[in-house]
């Protein structure tokens, strides 16, 4: 081997065993980024399984501890915002419509064996409605006082009741009439609890939210659908057209 090709020889073994050194010195730091990232990756996934929670799993052992939940949410909570479409809400439900409404979603998503539990936990939530402090601000659609998810007799009850806590002190019910011109679209309920806790529900999951921006964009969205509603004598006629068009049938 000459000597000019000995030199080039040397060189590249100089060139591998530096290059192996740096890749050796760096190797702890590139794992420590790993790590990092990793364990990044992890806490936003657990974010993420913390905010949405899948109907499949919150039903795992039935309706009643999804029930419970949300009851000892709403216990240390002094103002509500809730807006519904096409249901009237829960807070406000008869044990009969209750008890049919939760029939529906078990029938769709499972966890059917404790209905009973489950319509007894979402009565007691109720409550909280004679509580001193306590206020509830109630949006709905038109489409709730009319959707017959259940027999019209037991509709008819719950639309009785439904008249009856208009002018309660801790009650303030609107409702959009179908008539009425709407800033944004009528859809996707939604409960605000005090400015700590927004709790959405949709088709394959419960979604909850506690950061600043989410609760000012539900609240946001409350307050934009609460300008197309209307309330005391007006939501009685509505409630009472409602209850009319039951009797007719």
């Amino acid at each position: 081997m000459g000597a000019h090709q000995q030199a080039i020889r040397d060189q590249r073994v100089r060139h591998v065993r530096a290059l192996d050194g740096e890749l050796s010195e760096n190797r702890p730091r590139q794992l420590r980024r790993q790590r990092l990232a990793a364990g990044e990756l992890a806490a936003r996934l657990a974010g993420f399984e913390s905010h949405i929670r899948s109907w499949r799993r919150a039903l795992a052992n039935g309706f009643k501890p999804l029930h419970e939940g949300l009851s000892a949410e709403i216990d240390r909570t002094s103002d509500m915002w809730i807006w519904e479409e096409s249901v009237i809400a829960g807070l406000m439900q008869t044990p009969e419509y209750a008890r049919h409404v939760i029939q529906r979603y078990a029938e769709l998503l499972g966890g059917a064996g404790d209905i009973e539990a489950a319509v007894r936990s979402r009565v007691q939530r109720q409550e909280w409605l004679y509580r001193p402090g306590r206020k509830l601000h109630v949006l709905m659609w038109e489409a709730a006082l009319r959707s017959l998810i259940c027999p019209p007799s037991v509709l008819a009850s719950q639309l009785d009741r439904l008249s009856g806590m208009i002018g309660m002190d801790t009650v303030e019910l609107g409702v959009i009439p179908f008539t009425a011109s709407v800033k944004i679209v009528p859809a996707n309920g939604f409960w605000v609890l005090d400015d700590r806790l927004v709790v959405a529900e949709d088709w394959h999951a419960e979604l909850r939210l506690d950061d600043a921006d989410n609760i000012a964009l539900y609240k946001k969205v409350w307050k934009t659908l609460s300008e197309s509603a209307v309330y005391g004598a007006d939501a009685h006629n509505l409630i009472n057209s409602a209850r009319r068009a039951l009797s007719a049938t």
